[in-house]
């Protein structure tokens, strides 16, 4: 069986994140996103709500998973039994910040561990969660970004009312 895990943190879950799911869902017989618990970021969604919110969107795609994990991405993939990494590109910056990762993700797991790039479709490109948030908390429409029970979501966490 090909399983692969797309880490992140997912937060909010964009239609660039949807993409990416898709299509790896489609290379590989099992997909696990993996939502990061990282300490060293303040989350607008806590790791269960992001859990929770993917597992929402995903839950009509029969070989993919939601589950969460904190620490080295490599120590999460060698006890799952991962050999592949899913990441999304949307510009030159990104392969040159993912490259640095994925080649120091093959030398900790002593090249155990994969990483694929999908490049990211040209609809979505101009999306990441950072900007979404920004959007968001100016009263801006993400409607384009995010599914809508997201968008809900997010705009309440900024204790803002849309119709």
């Amino acid at each position: 069986m090909k399983k692969a895990v797309y880490p992140g943190s997912f937060d909010p879950l964009t239609f660039g994140h949807l993409d990416i799911i898709k299509r790896a869902a489609k290379i590989f017989d099992e997909l696990t996103v993996a939502v990061l618990d990282n300490k060293a970021k303040t989350p607008l969604f806590s790791v269960d709500e992001r859990v929770n919110i993917l597992k929402e969107a995903v839950k009509d795609i029969p070989n993919v998973k939601v589950e969460s994990f904190n620490g080295l991405l490599i120590d999460y993939a060698k006890d799952k039994g991962f050999h592949t990494s899913i990441r999304g590109l949307r510009a030159i910056t990104d392969f040159e910040y993912e490259l640095q990762i994925a080649q120091t993700n093959a030398m900790l797991s002593k090249n155990q561990l994969d990483t694929m790039f999908l490049v990211t479709s040209v609809k979505y490109s101009y999306l990441s969660s950072s900007g979404v948030k920004e959007i968001a908390a100016f009263g801006g429409d993400i409607s384009k970004c995010c599914p809508g029970f997201v968008a809900d979501m997010v705009y309440e966490k900024y204790g803002i009312k849309r119709d």
